[in-house]
């Protein structure tokens, strides 16, 4: 696709939409939530990279912001910085939104003058938030409101200011997909990247309740375990466990209440098979998320 200077090279859309961008200022974490009517949003707007920053990319979207953007806070510019730079070097300016926080917290956001009413944007502290075809500013008022005075992880509030700005009206033609990107230093799989969530919902009549859907199931499976969520596996509990593994072929022993090798073993064939090897532990304890997960699944 061509974009508004002629160079057919440089990869453009229009998911026009609302997002907002933030730091969390206890850990770090820098994340993006999105939603449109625009199919895969997710594949087109968030752009993150831990200790840089987040780039959220709409409106006419220039996609190279993602990756230049995230460069140039690597280097150590301002949000503010980055954008200006990004924009000056843009003929389409004009035609693009971005909302962009850095490392240290600082926002900037770009609606530019050829951007379809109602667009806007709006900056606080550690956060961007900005929209376009949306039914009104309530909705980017919204974002923001709602992120600030929501408790807990940057993954929630980013999720509730959705929540909060799709009820204030949201994208005037209606919802179809989401997005929720946030990185944490080695906090992948199994620590391998960044990318401690990286959820997208790319095609759904509600976008959103789904994404918060997915959030929880991600938090099951590949959140680490909390320490205070410990708990000892004591005689009664050994029991009920080998009962549980026993019922589903995992452990051929007796019911003796005692937390040895072959129940371990059988503990952690079944964990692993329900995708929960983040909460897994060696020792003689077990999650109580784990727990309620096997009650609720295994259990009589």
């Amino acid at each position: 696709m061509a974009n508004s200077s002629g160079d057919s090279r440089d990869p453009l859309t229009r998911p026009s939409t609302f997002s907002i961008v933030a730091r969390d200022p206890n850990t770090g974490d820098l994340g993006i939530a999105v939603q449109s009517r625009f199919l895969a949003v997710g594949a087109v707007v968030p752009w993150a990279q831990a200790g840089a920053g987040a780039v959220a990319t709409q409106a006419w979207a220039n996609t190279a912001f993602g990756p230049d953007g995230l460069a140039l806070l690597a280097e150590g510019l301002t949000a503010q910085a980055a954008l200006d730079r990004l924009l000056a070097s843009d003929e389409g300016a004009a035609h693009r939104q971005v909302g962009i926080v850095d490392a240290a917290g600082n926002a900037a956001t770009h609606t530019g003058s050829a951007c379809m009413h109602w667009a806007g944007g709006r900056v606080g502290p550690g956060y961007a938030c900005q929209g376009n075809i949306l039914v009104s500013q309530a909705t980017v008022d919204a974002l923001a409101e709602t992120f600030e005075a929501t408790p807990g992880g940057l993954c929630d509030r980013l999720v509730a200011a959705l929540a909060a700005a799709q009820a204030a009206g949201g994208d005037s033609r209606g919802q179809q997909s989401a997005a929720l990107l946030v990185v944490r230093e080695g906090g992948g799989y199994a620590g391998r990247n960044d990318r401690f969530i990286d959820l997208r919902v790319d095609d759904h009549p509600a976008p959103i309740d789904e994404l918060a859907r997915l959030l929880v199931l991600h938090k099951l499976y590949l959140f680490p375990s909390d320490p205070a969520d410990l708990r000892p596996v004591d005689e009664a509990l050994a029991r009920e466990l080998q009962a549980i593994l026993a019922r589903v072929g995992h452990y051929t022993g007796l019911l003796s209440g005692v937390y040895d090798e072959p129940t371990r073993i059988a503990m952690r064939t079944l964990v692993g098979i329900e995708n929960l090897e983040e909460r897994w532990r060696e020792d003689a304890q077990i999650d109580r998320v784990v727990l309620a997960f096997l009650r609720n699944r295994f259990g009589q």
